[in-house]
This record gives structure tokens, C-alpha cells and sequence, in this order.
């Protein structure tokens, strides 16, 4: 994610007195036994790196950057390093809810769907999907839900025709895991599946579509797997501190 700068006069007494906004993100890859650690996109290629997801058909990575307004992608290598949407620059990369967080892609159609989550409690999240088919000049973006309290991380179940997000709003709809139909293509999306509820700031999200399970992690520490049919849920792990992004393999 980088990291807020403080400000040169004086030391910050609280998070307002910081700057998010610093070029300084990077992404790494290390091997799953924790050898081979290598930086692949170096400091300062993006602002605040949020949710990654790798497109493995096409042997890319995407992320979104919060503060850069944007979502990116590269090569698993780090090569070829683009702005895939942009939806703010300058001072307008500034406003909430022009910042991305979750990400996700459709890889047979070829189609990125992303969350801006805005404000914090603000009701005023979406989600977002254009065609990675069509060049990034000429690309229509189609918000698919508004006004949703904090949309966060996302994921796609195409086969099931299904996508699922966690949302660190306000309860009732918030701190929540939903799940609602992926919209046609040129449609809205329909209503919203409440799953699970009574979070604790719920972020990362792995959703093992066979068992018919999702893993939800939140700032309180804790992982909950959830039944994607409403039967039931349970705790897994509470840890100190607080899980953000997660996945499974």
C-alpha cells in the first residue's frame, strides 16, 4: 500500500494530518515457501494498492489503486504496466468516491469489475464493470449498484453467474458479506443478497465456489467461513491485530 507522509513542520496527532496521497505503492511476489522474495512493480509505480487478483489465462495481475483513482495491471513479471480505468487525476483523485478499492475479472468475457467504496458509513459505494476487449480510450464503464453503504473486495462466480463483495459499511447492509446475480451486459444490477452480517470492518474475502463456502477476514482479527446457501456460518481464527486482504488456494 505504500505509506502516508507526515507533514515536514511538525508530527501529526491524528490520521487528518497525514498525506495518503504519496506516490509510493509496490508489489512483490514471494515463492509459497517464503523464498524468492522479488519486487516486481517498484516503490513509487502507484499510490495505495488495494485488492490483487491474477487473470491467469492471460498471465496478468490486477489491482486497484485507492488514491491514484485507478485500476492497474502487469504482467506477472511486472512488465507491461498500464492503467486499465482511470477515474480521477490531479486534485480529483482526492475525492473519496472517486477511489477504487476491490477488484475482479471475468476472464472468458473479458470484462473488469471494480468497487468505490466512498465516504466512510456514507451510503454512497458502487460497482463498476467495463470490457478489457475494447482499447482503454474508447472503453464505456457501467455502474452496476449505487448507494451501497461501503462495497470493499470483490469476486466472481461466472459459472454460477454470481458475484459477492464485502461491505464495511453501516449496519444493517453493512459490515456484511452480499452476494447479488451478475448483471447482463447494458443492465443494473438487481437486488442484493445480505449472507452474513455482524462484522467487525469485514475486507478480504476467498470464495471457495465448489465447497460452497466464503472466507471473510475483518479488522477485528477474525476469519468466518460462510455457507454461500444461508445454512450457517462459523469463526476459523481470531488473532490479535486485523486481517485485510486474503485468499485461498
Amino acid at each position: 500500500m505504500g505509506e502516508p507522509v507526515a507533514p515536514a513542520d511538525r508530527s501529526p496527532t491524528s490520521d487528518s494530518a497525514l498525506d495518503f496521497h504519496a506516490k509510493n505503492g509496490s508489489l512483490e511476489r514471494v515463492d509459497l515457501d517464503g523464498t524468492h522474495r522479488t519486487t516486481i512493480i517498484p516503490q513509487g509505480s502507484f499510490v495505495t494498492g488495494k485488492q490483487l487478483v491474477g487473470a491467469w489465462s492471460q498471465g496478468r495481475l490486477y489491482w486497484s489503486d485507492r488514491e491514484g483513482a485507478r485500476v492497474l495491471s502487469a504482467r506477472l513479471d511486472g512488465t507491461d504496466l498500464r492503467d486499465e480505468v482511470v477515474v480521477a487525476t490531479d486534485t480529483a483523485r482526492r475525492i473519496v468516491r472517486n477511489q477504487c478499492v476491490g477488484v475482479a475479472v471475468d476472464e472468458q468475457a473479458g470484462l473488469l469489475y471494480w468497487t468505490q467504496k466512498g465516504a466512510s458509513k456514507g451510503n454512497d459505494g458502487r460497482i463498476f464493470r467495463t470490457s478489457l476487449r475494447t482499447p482503454i480510450a474508447a472503453r464505456v464503464v457501467e455502474e452496476l449498484w449505487s448507494d451501497l453503504p461501503e462495497p470493499i473486495d470483490l469476486h466472481l462466480d461466472v459459472r454460477a453467474g454470481l458475484v459477492y463483495w464485502t461491505d464495511r459499511g453501516a449496519p444493517p447492509r453493512g459490515n456484511t458479506l452480499n452476494c447479488a446475480p451478475i448483471p447482463p451486459l447494458g443492465a443494473h444490477g438487481a437486488e442484493v443478497t445480505v449472507l452474513a452480517g455482524d462484522f467487525r470492518e469485514p475486507i478480504g474475502l476467498a470464495v471457495d465456489t465448489d465447497a460452497g463456502v466464503a472466507y471473510v477476514g475483518d479488522l477485528s482479527g477474525e476469519i468466518r467461513a460462510v455457507d454461500l446457501d444461508g445454512t450457517g456460518e462459523r469463526r476459523l481464527i481470531r488473532a490479535t491485530g486485523g486481517f485485510t486482504g486474503i485468499a485461498g488456494i
